[in-house]
């Protein structure tokens, strides 16, 4: 006689699902958690540090204070504002049509570099005079040494090849009283961006670089007309400026574009391999990443990485290459930062 069948619990009803909600786009793509310019600006505050930019402050389409970046002034004066308010910088300007840089951006790209050299110093960013960083194209502006002397008051050599470039930079960091912080140094061979611009026995920590990434004026031109499409302000009755954040042509574009600006650099850094412990570039495009990670496997590079960035609706990131191995990376921060972890 067959045992009786246990019963089979009742299955329970689906409970009803939850109507979706809405999410409202993010405004920004999340910066570096140090970097300084998280969320909406308090436009009171900027013009209470820099009255000059009450003037250029508008009420954009969403109700929310803003500047027209499609005017070339108030997009200095806002960086202006920016670098007076966040880093102390009393006195920041820019020749005509050279260019402007977006701040959040170039703070973000030395807040990831500061974590690199961390990986170096048990989790410890290493701060102060004793890291040594190259900034190659410092440009008019001198934006990465003010922002990385600032936050981590570290020592910059800024390099160009640009006369004015040069002056205007000089000038900047003379104002501010960093002449011993901040070193200026034209590359006299327009053809070359390390090679011929190190003094021998010169060590640094890091080479930060935004190479001219268009291949031409008229490209350059292009994509700048793509941006004012897709920050809806191609209006035909408006004149807007060639490029939005000006730009010289040594800043914006080169012969063969970033692919061939970034792989001469790599070529050039096996040249003076001994005397950097982190070369590093950002690169505009993705596209671009596999002819620079051959040109790094080519030149015998040990070590290599993406380091992914995002700001506004703008994707970009940095690749950072060493020739150091682990054991020599260890040496360098034992001689150049001491055996122990810097706070």
């Amino acid at each position: 006689m067959n045992a009786p069948r246990t019963p089979k619990p009742a299955r329970k009803k689906p409970q009803p699902t939850s109507p979706a909600k809405a999410v409202e786009p993010r405004e920004k793509a999340a910066l570096h958690p140090r970097n300084r310019h998280q969320g909406r600006y308090d436009f009171p505050a900027l013009i209470k540090s820099m009255p000059e930019l009450a003037k250029f402050v508008i009420i954009n389409p969403y109700g929310k204070e803003s500047i027209d970046f499609a005017n070339p002034d108030a997009v200095r004066v806002f960086n202006r504002a920016l670098l007076k308010a966040f880093y102390g910088i009393a006195y920041w300007d820019i020749p005509a049509d050279y260019l402007c840089p977006p701040v959040p951006g170039r703070a973000d790209y030395a807040h990831f570099l500061a974590d690199l050299l961390a990986g170096n110093n048990d989790g410890v960013i290493p701060r102060g005079a004793s890291v040594k960083v190259l900034d190659i194209g410092t440009g008019a502006n001198c934006i990465y040494p003010l922002i990385g002397h600032s936050e981590y008051r570290w020592h910059f050599l800024g390099s160009d090849i640009d006369a004015t470039a040069i002056a205007s930079a000089r000038t900047i960091v003379q104002a501010n009283g960093l002449s011993k912080a901040i070193q200026i140094r034209q590359q006299a061979n327009r053809k070359q961006i390390l090679a011929g611009l190190l003094e021998a026995g010169e060590q640094f920590e890091l080479t930060m670089c935004n190479p001219p990434f268009h291949a031409s004026l008229e490209e350059a031109t292009r994509g700048s007309t793509r941006k004012w499409r897709a920050l809806g302000k191609a209006d035909p009755k408006r004149k807007l400026p060639v490029l939005n954040f000006g730009g010289q042509a040594a800043e914006l574009w080169c012969e063969g574009g970033e692919v061939r600006f970034v792989t001469q650099l790599i070529s050039e850094s096996a040249q003076v391999a001994q005397q950097v412990l982190w070369f590093s570039t950002l690169v505009s495009k993705a596209s671009n990443l596999p002819a620079i990670h051959s040109a790094l496997n080519k030149v015998g590079a040990l070590q290599s990485q993406v380091v992914e960035m995002g700001q506004g609706q703008k994707q970009s990131r940095f690749v950072a290459w060493t020739f150091q191995t682990p054991t020599q990376q260890q040496a360098w921060r034992k001689a150049r930062w001491g055996e122990s972890p810097m706070t």
